[in-house]
């Protein structure tokens, strides 16, 4: 497991605190845990499921529409 020391605005901290306290995880780490395992399997995931091909047609170079 690797350890990062990370700056975050104090809005993103109140949400990491929320997810925390609603799914009753033992700390922050778990919280980012389960943010990226959504956001993976939401937004990244279905761009290699087949129904997104058929429906978005054979293009897989499209984006998400997720800026960073």
């Amino acid at each position: 497991m690797k350890q990062a020391r990370v700056k975050m605005s104090d809005r993103t901290n109140q949400v990491l605190n929320i997810v925390k306290a609603k799914y009753n995880l033992k700390d922050k780490s778990a919280a980012i845990e389960l943010v990226v395992a959504r956001y993976e399997n939401e937004v990244l995931e279905p761009e290699l499921k087949p129904e997104y091909i058929e429906k978005n047609g054979k293009d897989s170079s499209r984006k998400t529409g997720f800026c960073w």
